[in-house]
């Protein structure tokens, strides 16, 4: 069997008397979309946070690539091929769209950004924005200011940004929030071709997207995973069905 992406093992997290993550197991692999649901106050955003290196966790392990990075901060993961986007945005909005793409890219290097001047005039920077914004469909708003654009238009630029960093693997935080009916399938495209290239660890509470998109779906509530398949599974499931799609449980 190949190797995970992306491995949780036994992940626990508790704020006081209150268990956030109770032992935790899920994986993400090559070429899939695995998608997190749950009701509000599962633990979806903990267990991200916990994922991507924002929030260490009291027990268990995240394993990206067969390597150990459960000791590693955000950035360090970031580097090691963990890309992520976020429900809030976190562009800069007055800066263009390709000054955005190329602060990303500059990311990747490890590096802080001193005086935006110099980088642009750095070529190979420059060259890996403009090709992650050709990717989302962007390239003709390179020089527009990020505060210009869509609501729909921000979330492309979100994953170019993203994208400069060549990821491993993305963890994307409901893409689909305030997106139109267009903007959904636009993205729903972008991001079925997307997973042959790097795979998705997708949260989202849009569930036709959800079931358009994911090979597997794991749920979780209070916590805990009460189930991880395929979609035609995870439908037909009683207990999901009860704790969290609102569907009477009886055939």
């Amino acid at each position: 069997m190949t190797e995970p992406v992306i491995d949780v093992r036994g992940i626990t997290k508790a704020f006081g008397g209150l268990v956030a993550s109770d032992d935790i197991t899920l994986d993400l692999r090559p070429g899939e979309i695995h998608a997190l649901i749950g009701p509000n106050g599962a633990g979806k955003s903990t267990l991200i946070a916990q994922i991507a290196g924002a929030l260490r966790p009291d027990r268990g392990q995240v394993r990206l690539d067969g390597q150990d990075v459960t000791a590693l901060d955000t950035p360090a993961r970031a580097r090691r091929g963990l890309g992520r986007t976020f429900q809030i945005s976190s562009l800069a909005m007055d800066y263009t769209v390709l000054q955005n793409a190329m602060i990303g890219a500059l990311g990747r290097r490890g590096g802080v950004m001193r005086f935006l001047r110099p980088v642009m005039r750095d070529a190979a920077l420059r060259d890996a924005a403009e090709t992650a914004l050709d990717q989302v469909g962007l390239s003709e708003f390179r020089a527009l200011r990020t505060a210009e654009l869509s609501h729909g238009q921000r979330r492309q630029l979100e994953l170019a940004v993203a994208l400069t960093l060549t990821p491993r693997a993305f963890v994307m935080d409901e893409p689909m929030a305030g997106l139109g009916a267009e903007g959904s399938k636009r993205l729903i495209t972008f991001l079925s071709d997307l997973r042959a290239r790097t795979p998705i660890l997708l949260v989202e509470h849009d569930m036709d997207a959800v079931f358009a998109l994911a090979d597997r779906i794991s749920v979780l509530v209070g916590g805990r995973i009460i189930a991880t398949g395929p979609v035609s599974e995870i439908r037909a499931n009683p207990e999901v069905r009860r704790a969290y799609l609102g569907e009477d449980a009886q055939p």
